[in-house]
């Protein structure tokens, strides 16, 4: 159990490099005396590391190559506390809420975090919950209950200087790629991001975002016009961008009337 006195000591597991960088950011501002002892990408690591360094607290993603985060938490979950962090839709929300674990759904927000650290604050005062029985409860609603469907990606995050930004895809024009990099424009700015556009593709709302060009994604809203050049290429313009983006010969049927 922690005293008043012992510092309270965290890990954090994610196989996103940015979404660990936004907790660790997050949980400074909402708990600065709060250490974060270490960071796994995946759940061996996880339960390696805990072994190691005993945490009080492990934040651990669900959906991760290998050992998922729930199978860690099987090995985690009688050495400390744990709090998931899920991209999971609201069925699994209302499973963790019916089980009466912690859990925080991504991109975690400010406010919902400051609710799990006060929370977290009470029960390391208190002995810890057997949740075994839990984790078997919530295994089987994941595998065989209602349909728990993956959420599209609601925010892109880019590394601006030493800070991370959180960029809603509804202020996003395109994306472009650029190398190794995915050119993010929105109408104030443009950023670089590591991710790749076929796994934006994979990840954004289909309906919110079409491919125009092997290069180029683009939010439907945003689209201002279509024309055809002097060479008989369509030219796309969204608003308040000055220069067109071409639509290939692929992606031509998206706009079949011209």
């Amino acid at each position: 159990m922690t005293t008043a006195t012992t510092p309270v000591r965290a890990l954090i597991v994610d196989d996103e490099a940015p979404m660990r960088d936004q907790l660790r950011a997050r949980l400074r501002d909402v708990w600065p005396e709060l250490e974060i002892m270490g960071e796994a990408s995946n759940g061996l690591d996880a339960v390696t590391m805990s072994r190691q360094l005993q945490p009080d607290i492990v934040f651990l993603d669900i959906r991760m190559p290998g050992q998922s985060g729930i199978e860690a938490a099987r090995h985690l979950h009688s050495h400390c506390h744990i709090v998931f962090v899920t991209a999971y839709d609201q069925y699994a929300v209302d499973a963790f809420e019916h089980g009466a674990m912690d859990y925080l759904l991504k991109p975690v927000s400010a406010e919902r975090l400051a609710t799990t650290c006060q929370r977290l604050r009470q029960r390391l005062a208190a002995p810890r919950e057997d949740i075994g029985g839990k984790l078997d409860e919530l295994t089987k609603l994941l595998q065989h209950g209602p349909a728990v469907t993956p959420r599209y990606l609601r925010w892109i995050q880019a590394q601006v200087g030493n800070s991370l930004r959180m960029i809603s895809t509804r202020e996003i024009l395109f994306f472009q790629s650029d190398d190794k990099y995915t050119l993010v424009q929105t109408m104030q700015a443009e950023m670089l991001i590591r991710k790749t556009l076929k796994e934006l593709a994979d990840e954004l709302d289909p309906d919110e975002f079409w491919r125009i060009h092997r290069s180029t994604l683009v939010r439907v809203d945003a689209i201002a016009e279509v024309t055809r050049d002097e060479r008989g290429r369509q030219m796309l313009r969204v608003r308040n961008f000055p220069t067109a983006l071409e639509v290939s010969r692929n992606h031509a049927h998206l706009f079949q009337q011209m």
